[in-house]
């Protein structure tokens, strides 16, 4: 793709990616949103804690709804929202959180929003990460 047609950010206030990619990549109408989770931009993990004696607290609802609050801010850094979305594949490191997160995920979309695929990976790049999710929507330029 040219420089005209192709255009790669990194949107201010959202987490830094961790790499040399884009949180988004516009092509022509649509919106590509690069993997994303539930990672704060100063690199701390929503639904994630851990008590004095080191006991680990993992919440699937709380980042299920963090990252789709995060992609809702990107999509918005391209004067797109959550309704422009066509697709979504989400990432669970443990099947056993899929209620949780559907649960959640009917709190934004229904039978009407993007067509969804959900699959489980052995880990995501932080262990304090259950679920990162990557989307397409289309948004036709403002002419």
């Amino acid at each position: 793709m040219t420089e005209s047609t192709s255009q790669g950010r990194v949107v201010p206030g959202k987490a830094t990616p961790r790499g040399r990619f884009p949180h988004l990549q516009r092509a022509g109408d649509f919106l590509f949103v690069s993997g994303t989770s539930a990672r704060r931009p100063d690199n701390t993990i929503v639904g994630a804690s851990v008590d004095a004696l080191g006991t680990v607290n993992l919440d699937i609802r709380a980042q299920t709804r963090a990252v789709i609050e995060n992609i809702r801010d990107i999509l918005r850094a391209d004067g797109a929202e959550l309704s422009n979305l066509v697709d979504i594949s989400a990432f669970l490191v443990n099947m056993n959180d899929f209620g949780g997160y559907n649960e959640v995920y009917g709190e934004f979309f229904d039978e009407t929003g993007p067509t969804r695929t959900t699959v489980a990976v052995h880990q995501l790049p932080h262990p304090h990460l259950l679920i990162e999710i990557k989307a397409v929507a289309y948004a036709p330029r403002r002419r």
